[in-house]
């Protein structure tokens, strides 16, 4: 694609345009889960209520890692336009339109970044900043680059990078990384692999025309559900690993059996019979379970102790 803008000066659009441009660029609503999964982890990080110098750093560490975030999302767009245009789901971008030329995209991306840094690295500490940059070169160039175009696997080795927020906001609140925060990533981990493969299965002419090795085009349907199935069985078994290990109490154990019952019994319900109507619902359940699952966990954080007196 030219480096070019694909519209003529005279028909560029308005500045109000252009800026939801931009923020198109930042997969808003991807990005938001990684922040409220952030932020859950900066709040389990303080014992007890925090105070007003706790809240001020989380914000801090909010702000900063919405900016790196949106930094990666942005250059995701402009490494895989032309992938992104030959999707349905992603041909509406502005890279993959041509709405927005590659210089800018890249400057965007370059600003959000800098940013972020700057803000983790002054307000914050420089553990969290480090760590957001490198989750920032796990999703933009190990992912992107590097995994999704070269084996069906991506979603599993490059779902780290996107297990990491809620070390992110335990290491703004610690200064570093507890077994706490590593359990929460092993949540987000292996919750990964059954969301993006739901999503896969009803998008999968979608990313074989676009000559992405995604799990259904390399390997067929049936192998994929039975991967979705395996892996929320695994997923479910370490979603108890907070409870187990003294982490959290009785409320979360129960939201945590209810979820994953029912992410168990949806994966159940595609292995035996494939739907698109389904895999779409799967897809959906598989965003409000991992939602609802931290929200279970703060939850409990502020209320089990109160419960136990």
């Amino acid at each position: 694609m030219s480096d070019t803008l694909a519209t003529p000066s005279t028909a560029l659009p308005s500045w109000l345009a252009r800026w939801r441009q931009f923020s198109a660029l930042t997969k808003p609503r991807v990005v938001q889960l990684i922040v409220f999964c952030a932020v859950i982890g900066m709040l389990l990080a303080v014992p007890g209520w925090p105070s007003l110098a706790a809240w001020g750093v989380a914000l801090a560490a909010t702000v900063g890692i919405w900016l790196v975030a949106s930094a990666a999302a942005a250059f995701n767009c402009l490494v895989e336009q032309t992938i992104d245009s030959k999707m349905k789901r992603t041909a509406w971008r502005p890279t993959a339109k041509g709405e927005l030329d590659n210089r800018h995209t890249l400057g965007f991306a370059v600003l959000l970044c800098g940013a972020g840094m700057a803000v983790l690295g002054f307000w914050v500490n420089v553990l969290t900043m480090w760590l957001t940059f490198a989750t920032f070169v796990g999703y933009a160039v190990v992912y992107t680059v590097l995994l999704k175009p070269a084996t069906p696997q991506n979603i599993v080795i490059g779902g780290a990078s996107g297990a990491m927020p809620p070390v992110l906001g335990w290491a703004a609140m610690r200064g570093e990384v507890g077994p706490e925060a590593l359990m929460l990533c092993l949540i987000i981990f292996l919750w990964t692999p059954p969301h993006f493969w739901a999503l896969a299965l009803y998008r999968c002419e979608d990313y074989a025309r676009a000559g992405l090795p995604m799990l259904p085009v390399t390997h067929g349907n049936d192998f994929t559900r039975l991967q979705i199935l395996l892996y929320t069985f695994v997923l479910f078994a370490a979603t108890l690993l907070p409870f187990v290990y003294g982490m959290s109490g009785w409320i979360y154990l129960v939201a945590a059996v209810l979820l994953g019952a029912g992410f168990c019994a949806y994966a159940f319900k595609l292995w035996r019979g494939y739907s698109e109507a389904l895999a779409r619902r799967t897809f959906r359940f598989s965003i409000w379970h991992l939602s609802l699952l931290f929200a279970a966990l703060l939850t409990d954080h502020y209320l089990d102790p109160l419960l136990r007196g």
